[in-house]
């Protein structure tokens, strides 16, 4: 046998071999939970603006003075986290987004969104 025919059965048993089949059960797909929010945290869900006092969470936050709260934006459209007595304004947290404010006094602050004045909520600080 020439080296050509002898280098072409041993692909050709190289191939054979790779070819095999074996089947195995997929698994099931490990399910990822998202890291748990910051006890500081107040998340904005996905369609939000149908939500009321549900559109924040939590609401009613409570912290400490001195803590900075973040805002976080799930949906997929644009909201703002407005004071209602002009203390803090987010302006517009974009899909994705977040904002951050620091409470330093003691109260119940009242917010909304300027775009859709429905959704309410309030940070207590002690």
């Amino acid at each position: 046998m020439s080296r050509f025919r002898v280098g072409l059965v041993i692909l050709s048993l190289a191939l054979a071999a790779g070819c095999g089949s074996s089947y195995s059960t997929p698994s099931a797909p490990t399910p990822v939970n998202p890291p748990p929010a910051s006890p500081n945290t107040v998340a904005i869900p996905a369609g939000a603006q149908t939500r009321g006092t549900a559109a924040y969470a939590p609401n009613p936050l409570t912290v400490s003075a001195g803590t900075t709260v973040t805002w976080t934006n799930n949906d997929s459209v644009a909201h703002t986290a407005t004071g209602d007595g002009g203390v803090f304004d987010s302006g517009p947290i974009r899909a994705g987004g977040s904002y951050q404010f620091t409470f330093q006094n003691r109260g119940t602050f009242a917010y909304h969104c300027t775009f859709h004045p429905g959704m309410v909520g309030s940070v207590v600080v002690q």
